[in-house]
């Protein structure tokens, strides 16, 4: 009797942890059904033909900006969660800054989730943020299910009463005691406040606002001081740590050694750290101005060599979308410019072109990266991730021979700039399936817009 999947992907080269198999992928019920040679098929059963490309577990993003509730002008859930579709990521994390009111108590949370329900095309979590003033929050939101908490040691932007703010010294280590006693996690953008603000202040006040002079109000070592206090303090308190953004090879090396003394830490990169450099925020503008900001192509060599050695544990796109006016409108300088960089559609073509195609890394390390370690690190190995029997069927197919120069026109982002436009890619994604449907085809683009879950915690309970 032949098994009754309803959609086998044949032919493919399949990503599997630690190797590369020509498998057939049978789904059921969303889920990987088998895995196997020559699946046997019933007559109603879909057939995809993945000859000559690679079948990798979706990406999972832990880190974007979507801007809900209230800024979804800027980019929201229905655009952004296609152009994650787009690019080969099944499941995301939405950062709680940006939204009006952010994401810092239940009630904010609430209206988060009812601005992403229905609206997203593949699943979700949603951080909560530890901000001063807010740590008898924490427990609530802890229990309506967020994936954990983000706090700021450099100051954020934005304006406004209720905006995002950097936590102080007393906040961010009351705050990881109490993250400790939940068993949750902190992010953390790590950049000392103390050092950029002087460092900003002066170059402004010399007329000195440029690209260069942006970067050199946020030098690395600012990164590698607040790297250094929040170990500190995570040793302290026994807090579990993620470091985000990290866009050096010395903050690597430390958090690395954190690791290896015990201490539960971990770091992200993103791929404008990997591919970019701090020239091209001259040649492009504002559209690369980012926080920590491009370093020197010397420095973004050091960040690929720790990579190789794996002591990256994931890659998140950061992607922070805003108007295009606020990149461009006339008299803006560098420093007034909004800092952030729409890239979540391209982050899986950018690091298999550069990680594997040019570099020559293995496949399933630059997978591992973008999939399975996020997944495991985040609690949600028991679902994503991976190419595994039992596992959501979140699977992305990519050819490594379709070679493309990415056009704004391209890009599925409520506002169409990217400093990867113009690039020339040497692959690219074909489809993307969320646990069984084919929501992304490079032929049809988004066909399932608002099908995504919210994966709660295990400890959530629903908010809605």
């Amino acid at each position: 009797m032949k098994e009754s999947y309803e959609l086998v992907i044949r032919n493919g080269d399949v990503v599997l942890p630690g190797e590369v198999l020509k498998l057939d992928i049978g789904i059921k019920g969303g889920k990987i059904a088998a895995l196997g040679e020559d699946l046997s098929v019933s007559g109603d059963t879909r057939v995809i033909d993945a000859q000559g490309q690679y079948v990798l577990p979706g990406m999972v993003d832990m880190h974007v900006h979507f801007n809900e509730p209230a800024l979804g002008h800027w980019e929201g859930f229905r655009s952004g969660s296609a152009a994650l579709a787009a690019g080969g990521c099944t499941c995301y994390a939405d950062m709680p800054l940006n939204g009006n009111p952010p994401t810092v108590n239940k009630a904010a949370l609430q209206l988060k989730a009812e601005a992403a329900a229905g609206n997203s095309a593949v699943d979700y979590v949603l951080w909560g943020g530890l901000v001063p003033g807010n740590l008898e929050d924490l427990e609530e939101l802890a229990a309506a299910g967020v994936t954990g908490f983000k706090a700021f040691i450099s100051n954020p932007g934005g304006e406004g009463e209720g905006r995002f703010r950097e936590v102080d010294d007393d906040t961010l280590y009351q705050g990881m005691k109490r993250i400790a006693a939940l068993g949750g996690i902190l992010a953390l953008h790590a950049e000392s406040e103390e050092m950029t603000s002087a460092l900003a202040a002066d170059a402004v006040r010399s007329g000195k606002t440029g690209a260069h002079d942006f970067a050199a109000s946020r030098p690395p070592e600012a990164e590698l001081e607040a790297v250094a206090r929040a170990l500190l303090y995570s040793e302290r308190t026994g807090c579990r740590l993620h470091f985000v953004h990290i866009s050096t090879a010395a903050a690597i090396e430390m958090i690395h050694a954190a690791r290896l003394r015990g201490l539960d830490v971990t770091a992200e990169t993103c791929p404008h750290y990997l591919v970019l450099e701090e020239k091209d925020m001259e040649a492009l503008g504002p559209v690369a101005k980012c926080a920590p900001p491009l370093r020197s192509s010397e420095e973004r060599e050091k960040l690929w060599k720790v990579l190789a050695e794996g002591k990256i544990d994931l890659i998140a796109s950061d992607h922070s979308p805003c108007p295009t006016e606020l990149k461009t409108a006339t008299g803006l300088t560098f420093f007034e410019a909004w800092g952030g960089i729409s890239g979540a559609q391209s982050s899986l073509e950018l690091m298999f072109h550069e990680g594997v195609q040019v570099r020559g890394l293995p496949v399933t390390q630059i997978s591992a990266l973008l999939s399975e370690r996020p997944a495991r690190r985040f609690g949600l190995e028991q679902r994503k991730g991976s190419i595994r029997q039992g596992l959501d069927a979140d699977l992305v197919l990519l050819d490594p021979q379709a070679s493309y120069t990415l056009a704004a026109e391209d890009l599925f982002y409520r506002h169409q700039h990217s400093p990867y436009t113009g690039m020339n890619l040497s692959c690219k994604v074909t489809a993307t399936i969320c646990r069984g449907t084919v929501v992304y085809t490079a032929e049809a683009g988004v066909i399932a817009a608002g099908g995504g879950e919210w994966l709660r915690s295990s400890e959530g309970q629903p908010v809605l």
